[in-house]
């Protein structure tokens, strides 16, 4: 055996030992129903980039304890949201000073492949020093974007590098607040990116085979930490961004631009003058011309119509809803969504859409007993996601509610504590009947450590 041989041995056989040992296999799930709809979880707001899932049937009557939990995994640092393709999860944290990627097997948590490189950051406000941003899948390519600006493409199966871009030195990109955060979005052939480089190097085309820089979008303003997402307006594909980096004074906005070329079509500023004020809600396309924007510092939400010509025209404006992360969703004429900058005020809220009108908004809570305690708790600043008609929403402490959101007002149906730590700021992936759910801090309840967690949601 040659010395290579040996070492590649040596260093299959560490990968293997860990990764087994970070795994812990509790049950099997359910099978499948013979009528069974399942989907691919994509990136990290699903297939439609809008938290909706199509899966049916989806578990109705949970267990008095919750869910069942089939597998957990001890992961690193970050707030990433896993991608489900086929049989395989891929995952993207920071361990052991490595950005790991790491192919499992979706059902079973079983080891497939890991890619990994050194990473130098520690954030400044303490919060969590791992990547923000969940990998992106498509036709067999999988990209990274991590917390220092690389930007990686990999083989979804094997796990091999296809390219590799260090976008902090070539473009002069800082680090920003929290690091680099934002989800890029495939367009075709292009992978589209809030870039926020030096000398206004604002957004970014890449051919996503080869890594090629296509275009740069010049724009003073610079990378949030809220996502591109993609739209058909007057006809034409399009991509907004909502963009707004670290600058004084502060600035940013939506940018509206032909995702092939990057052509601006509209520039609409909306951003706080605050200084440190960080925008991560993602734009919104509500139909018929019409787009949603928030932030939660200063100016809250408005909703533009988009003129045959692209000039923007605000229809309604509220600062009392002001989104910090979460995506919002539309259901039949109304957008459903939390507001609230901090924990406590946090609220959700329901809006007409079209004419502003807010309908309800208020704090959804309940009792619960802890440790011989009764507390009261909320779902603060939770992430949502909607599926068979009703919404799943992952509270900020780790609570789990299946919720009625209607204009009559909100119902909860069903509710689990999984968990009980701060920062689970991370929206669920739901793929073949399975929920995956990040603890992004030890657990106050169990004491473990940080997990990717495995339930089984499948309905009969």
């Amino acid at each position: 055996m040659t010395l290579l041989v040996q070492i590649s041995f040596f260093l299959l056989l560490t990968f293997s030992l860990n990764a087994a040992e970070r795994l812990v296999k509790l049950d099997e799930p359910k099978e499948l129903s013979s009528e069974a709809i399942i989907k691919d979880w994509t990136r990290f707001n699903g297939l439609g980039d809008d938290a909706k899932s199509l899966e049916s049937p989806l578990l109705k009557n949970w267990p008095e304890n919750g869910p069942r939990l089939i597998w957990s995994l001890e992961k690193g640092e970050g707030y990433a949201s896993p991608a489900v393709v086929g049989d395989l999860l891929i995952l993207f944290h920071r361990l052991d000073g490595k950005e790991i990627v790491e192919a499992r097997k979706a059902v079973s948590g079983d080891p497939v492949w890991e890619y990994s490189y050194p990473v130098d950051y520690q954030d400044r406000y303490g919060y969590s020093a791992g990547p923000r941003a969940s990998p992106v899948v498509c036709d067999g390519l999988v990209y990274i974007h991590g917390v220092t600006a690389w930007l990686s493409c990999l083989e979804v199966k094997t796990g091999k590098l296809v390219w590799r871009r260090d976008l902090a030195r070539e473009y002069d990109v800082p680090r920003y607040f929290f690091g680099k955060g934002s989800n890029p979005i495939v367009s075709g052939n292009v992978l589209v990116l809030n870039l926020g480089g030096g000398g206004g190097q604002c957004m970014a085309g890449f051919d996503r085979t080869s890594g090629k820089t296509l275009w740069i979008l010049k724009d003073e303003w610079g990378a949030s930490y809220s996502s591109p997402t993609l739209a058909t307006i007057h006809d034409q594909q399009v991509c907004l961004a909502h963009t707004g980096g670290e600058s004084k004074p502060a600035t940013g906005g939506l940018l509206i631009f032909n995702p092939e070329t990057g052509k601006r079509l509209v520039r609409f500023p909306w951003r706080s003058r605050k200084y440190e004020s960080a925008t991560a809600c993602p734009p919104i396309y509500l139909g018929d011309n019409h787009v949603f924007i928030s932030e939660c510092y200063e100016k809250g939400s408005a909703v533009l119509r988009i003129a045959e010509d692209f000039t923007p025209e605000i229809v309604w404006e509220n600062p009392k809803i002001g989104i910090h992360w979460m995506t919002p969703i539309e259901v039949d004429g109304y957008l459903y969504g939390v507001s609230g900058r901090h924990q406590q005020g946090a609220e959700v809220f329901c809006v007409n859409w079209r004419s502003g009108e807010v309908i309800w908004q208020e704090p959804v809570g309940w009792q619960m007993e802890i440790d011989g305690r009764s507390i009261h708790l909320q779902l603060f600043r939770a992430s949502l996601l909607y599926a068979e008609k009703k919404f799943l929403c992952l509270s900020e402490f780790g609570s789990l509610v299946r919720a009625n959101f209607s204009p009559k007002g909100w119902k909860i149906e069903q509710r689990a504590q999984l968990f009980f730590c701060p920062e689970a700021w991370t929206l669920p992936a739901l793929s073949c009947g399975l929920l995956y759910v990040m603890q992004n801090e030890t657990d106050r309840m169990s004491g473990l450590p940080p997990r990717l967690l495995c339930y089984d949601f499948r309905g009969s």
